[in-house]
């Protein structure tokens, strides 16, 4: 029986919840107002009233109550003082009252609460659904079994129906029927969902790339196959494209269109290609473009940010790592590589990036030819400086072909793997805080925990749903499992707006010194929400009974709030010490980044020259080993020459021997004779 297990601890929002249950505010028995006013005074009460219909609801919109009321009044109007805070600010502020008001309050809470942890099984599921109770939403959890392939619910028939809508779990990965025909299973293809579909294509499977084109309808959950057609290569050139099988590349929808950008091919080109497919027409074109494209590659990360496609490192054809950066401006189709100052992330390929507020570009993870990273990286889009932030919670481990998207402020990272085995946990960051944190953990080997798989974000039933397909932990895998972020999970993408300051670089280089400041400013927020809601409940109840009186309370925290005041300037010029340290830093280090290059550049000179000098060398080698030979054949010559002249020499004596003895005086008929 295949089982997944998820554990996130008494973390935020989970330790507030613990908290509202344990104060009373969860629609328990213990939520009564008696009960709660037993365990703090009016004061405390309301204020804790206020931040959970805050962190809860939301701002407060509900109309005023009548005057005569004054109780609900004084509810109400602590609730309106609030006006957009942040739910997560309400959050933190209801557990550090609660903890100043009774600080054992999580010890004598164990017997009723625990670290949430969730047990999937694929005949039973566990799910929290939210119950209306007197305007308020508190959490109840319902049980859906499967038993034969049927829906059985024990508890609320109206949450069963047909398909996906029957499997209501939270923040957990399920696998959801699916119909139709299914795609050959691969990795590293493109996924890219416009309106109601996710559409998938390419990839490969068993080092086969694929050129195949399908379609995934997200409300009725079943596939189909688009029989893309052949079209024009550009108005200028009408011959027929070639669909390219390639695996690598990166799916974008733009204008009701699927942008095919680069990508691993059997016959790779000089630079990136850039072809769209016509959802209306079904056909395939190649778009021109303008300036010096970018070198050929696959494993990139390209990303849409207004009007234009940023491409960041991958890997070319021949194995080469990269960090360069480049745009494409969709309107004019013109390249333009990007010089960025600072220090960028090291060359990498199989990473992730996301951009937030439509201005930072983050870069996560990624991996060389012998190492994975878990580093991040964020590029400023408006002044291309790179930064290496401060990352902070559960930092997630090393990995490299994992996939992620965004929703809202958040951002979700599945999959990936470290060469070793797969990441088995779904972790999410909120880009605003540069927190991390765990959604699910999943174990054995199943698709999610897989390299190369591909993460959409879609929409179901008016909610987000995470949808993952394919991916390679051993096996190739064309499953399709889906995901659904809880309130909680997604709280921060859907309460906080607050605007990102234009001092974010000196905020995403923050040093724990930083934090403290950041923790001095939530304890001067929460004095004056506390002063606030205090003004507030003097306003009504001292109208109403005349027996509350807060001159002491206020004036404590106006002496607290001067003094974290104080502390708060002290932290501010340290802060301001460090960024000027950090900057000075930056500086050095990008110097001798440029030295770095300037050396590598002189090395590559060098090592061109030492490449032709070793050429001459063998050359001269040769020409050696020739003119020994030719020595060689030299002296067997001479060696020849000098015989032949040694044989000419004995012939000649023996020819002029009866001449020398005549002279002497034996004629040669008187050898005869003697003979």
């Amino acid at each position: 029986m295949a089982m997944a297990r998820a554990s996130s601890g008494l973390q935020y929002p989970e330790r507030f919840y613990a908290a509202a249950s344990y104060a009373g505010f969860d629609g328990s028995p213990r939520s009564s107002s008696k009960a709660v006013r037993s365990k703090f005074n009016s004061e405390s009460a309301l204020i804790l009233y206020a931040l959970y219909q805050q962190a809860t609801v939301g701002p407060c919109n509900t109309p005023e109550p009548s005057a005569w009321n004054a109780v609900e009044k004084s509810k109400w109007s602590s609730w309106k003082k609030l006006a957009d805070m942040a739910s997560t600010e309400a959050m933190r502020l209801f557990v550090k009252i609660l903890e100043e008001e009774d600080p054992g309050w999580y010890s004598r809470a164990s017997n009723f609460v625990s670290d949430p942890v969730v047990d999937v099984q694929m005949n039973q599921s566990s799910n929290v659904h939210p119950v209306v109770e007197n305007g308020n939403s508190f959490p109840e959890t319902k049980t859906i079994s499967t038993e034969n392939g049927s829906i059985v619910e024990a508890q609320d028939k109206d949450v069963v129906s047909e398909g996906f809508g029957s499997i209501g779990v939270y923040d957990q990965w399920i696998a959801p029927p699916i119909s139709g025909h299914h795609p050959k299973s691969r990795y590293e293809h493109g996924a890219a969902v416009i309106q109601d579909k996710m559409y998938i294509y390419g990839g490969n499977h068993n080092g086969r790339y694929l050129n195949d084109l399908h379609a995934l309808d997200l409300r009725s959950w079943s596939w189909s196959k688009i029989e893309a057609k052949a079209g024009a290569e550009s108005l200028e050139s009408p011959s027929p494209v070639t669909v390219t099988a390639r695996a690598g590349h990166s799916l974008i929808s733009w204008e009701n269109q699927l942008i095919s950008i680069a990508g691993h091919t059997k016959d790779p080109s000089d630079s990136i290609e850039v072809k769209a497919f016509d959802l209306q027409t079904c056909t395939w074109s190649f778009l021109k473009t303008y300036g010096k494209p970018p070198a050929s590659r696959g494993g990139q990360s390209v990303s849409l940010v207004g009007g234009g496609l940023v491409i960041f490192g991958g890997q070319d054809a021949k194995r080469t790592l990269l960090n360069d950066l480049h745009i494409l401006d969709l309107e004019t189709m013109t390249w333009d590589e990007i010089d960025a100052i600072g220090v960028p992330p090291s060359p990498r390929s199989d990473h992730t990036a996301a951009v937030h507020a439509d201005r930072y570009l983050l870069i996560f993870g990624g991996g060389s030819h012998a190492t994975c990273y878990n580093d991040l990286h964020v590029l400023d889009l408006q002044t291309m400086e790179w930064s290496r932030p401060t990352q902070q919670g559960e930092i997630p481990t090393a990995r490299a072909g994992h996939a992620g998207v965004t929703v809202g402020e958040n951002w979700f990272i599945v999959g990936g793997g470290d060469n070793k085995s797969g990441a088995s946990e779904t972790v999410v960051l909120n880009m605003s805080t540069l927190v991390w944190s765990v959604v699910t953990t999943v174990e054995g080997r199943i698709p999610v925990a897989s390299e190369g798989l591909s993460l959409a974000v879609g929409s179901y039933n008016g909610e987000d749903v995470l949808v993952s397909f394919g991916g390679y932990n051993g096996r190739y895998n064309n499953e399709v499992n889906v995901l659904k972020p809880s309130h909680k999970s997604t709280l921060q993408t859907k309460m906080m707006e607050t605007p990102v300051p234009d001092s974010v670089s000196a905020v995403l280089n923050a040093t724990n010194g930083t934090r403290d400041v950041e923790s001095e400013f939530e304890a001067g927020q929460e004095g004056k929400i506390r002063e606030i809601v205090m003004d507030n409940v003097e306003s009504d109840l001292m109208k109403a009974r005349g027996k509350i009186t807060n001159e002491h309370l206020i004036a404590t925290l106006k002496a607290e709030k001067e003094e974290l005041e104080s502390s708060l300037s002290k932290e501010k010029v340290q802060t301001l010490q460090l960024k000027q340290e950090l900057a000075e830093a930056e500086t050095r280090n990008t110097d001798l980044y440029k030295e770095l290059q300037s050396v590598r550049g002189q090395l590559a000179s060098e090592q061109s020259r030492c490449f032709k000098l070793e050429v001459e060398l063998a050359e001269l080698r040769q020409k050696l080993q020739t003119m020994e030979a030719l020595q060689k054949e030299l002296e067997l010559l001479q060696r020849q020459k000098a015989a032949s002249e040694q044989a000419a020499l004995n012939a000649k004596r023996q020819s002029s021997g009866g001449v020398w003895g005549w002279l002497a005086g034996t004629p040669g008929n008187e050898k005869a004779d003697d003979a």
